[in-house]
């Protein structure tokens, strides 16, 4: 989760650099074709199985929130401070617990409501309406948080059915042709320079993704979640040597306040989790001690 969390610290950074030449919609396709190039070994060797599915309008559904989530997201670091898009990009479980209850049906009670409403008041903090201007690319990382947090919700459901991986190849496979439409009414060649950045970019995106998915594989989530919120040091880090970007005190709050009620949602769901599946132990050995009708 560490390694994941620094290499998409990295790919923010190159988001920024390659958006010195081209504009962030044409980086976005650039990034879904060289990660797509890079799950091409991977489609080779497991062969038409890797494209086995019943459920490609899911996919398709993820791939257009993912895409809105894209533009969204770089445009946000390419203008603004890169620790404060990524401190406000840290609601993306915030809108992922709205969206489970209200398009899910999942039950969320008291404690997880309040948590959630704790975090966006932590949203308010980094702002500071009406000590600070409120304009729309301040809202750019927020919006692309809820994007984010509906393909959450929907890769949720396809890993009922789906591999890891054929979630990871659907989602570049579409995104290209997704991304290319757009790019092309702002088509430029890339420099050679701007090319090997998005190279880079897209292969940081294979990496990071897989390093995600190997964490979540490993540990529980409430274990390894606290540490996807080092981004904001590395990020603050890469953005202070790279940009001479400081950020001030109100975002380490307000990201300290939105990282708390995150892990508590996280720490409260997984509790949730193992006393369901504790009561459906003790449910399938009582069913199995019961004396049988002859």
């Amino acid at each position: 989760m560490t390694a994941a969390a620094f290499f998409f610290s990295i790919m923010n950074y190159l988001v920024r650099l390659a958006a010195e030449e081209l504009e962030p919609i044409e980086v976005a396709f650039f990034r879904n074709l060289f990660a797509l190039l890079f799950m091409v070994p991977w489609l080779l060797k497991v062969g038409r199985s890797g494209l086995a599915t019943e459920r490609l309008g899911g996919h398709l559904w993820r791939a257009v929130l993912g895409m809105a989530a894209m533009v969204c997201w770089f445009y946000s670091v390419t203008l603004m401070p890169l620790a404060e898009a990524v401190a406000l990009n840290f609601t993306v479980p915030l809108f992922a617990t709205v969206g489970a209850a209200l398009i899910l049906g999942e039950v969320v009670r008291a404690r997880r409501w309040s948590a959630t409403a704790v975090g966006f008041l932590g949203v308010l903090v980094i702002l500071r309406p009406g000590f600070t201007e409120i304009t729309w690319v301040t809202g750019l990382p927020i919006l692309a948080a809820a994007f984010m947090a509906g393909s959450t919700l929907l890769v949720k459901s396809l890993s009922d059915t789906e591999s890891p991986n054929t979630i990871v190849l659907y989602m570049n496979l579409l995104l290209t042709p997704l991304s290319l439409v757009p790019a092309l009414f702002v088509w430029q060649w890339p420099s050679m320079t701007v090319l090997v950045y998005m190279a880079l970019l897209g292969f940081l995106a294979a990496v990071a993704h897989i390093a995600l998915t190997r964490a979540y594989t490993l540990a529980d989530a409430s274990a390894v979640l606290p540490l996807d919120y080092t981004r904001l040091p590395f990020i603050a880090a890469i953005a202070f040597i790279a940009f001479g970007e400081v950020p001030d005190l109100w975002t380490w709050v307000g990201a300290g306040i939105i990282a708390a009620s995150t892990l508590y949602i996280a720490h409260r769901e997984m509790r949730i989790a193992r006393t369901e599946e504790a009561e459906r132990r003790r449910t399938r050995r009582a069913a199995a001690q019961a004396p049988r009708g002859r």
